[in-house]
């Protein structure tokens, strides 16, 4: 792993990812998920960034505050629709 200072573009080049601006705003709203699914096991990712994020949250490393506003991020809609915002 890298010595990047753990950001979200950093962690989408981490995850080999676009990590421009508009590539991880298309992202999040390309890849909502449903608030029973955990991030991890999203079927997106392949298995090196399955591990890579597992790993993060499991060792509650740097990059854990990162993953974890992605998580949410990637639940926005879910949330909001459960809880009658939408």
């Amino acid at each position: 792993m890298s010595n990047a200072v753990p950001r979200m573009t950093n962690l989408f080049l981490q995850l080999g990812l676009d990590a421009s601006e508009e590539a991880i705003a298309q992202f999040i709203k390309d890849h909502q998920l449903p608030t029973d699914v955990e991030i991890a096991d999203a079927p997106y990712w392949n298995d090196a960034q399955r591990q890579f994020l597992t790993e993060q949250i499991a060792a509650d490393a740097p990059w854990a505050i990162i993953v974890d506003q992605l998580n949410e991020s990637l639940h926005e809609d879910a949330v909001k629709l459960s809880s009658g915002l939408e």
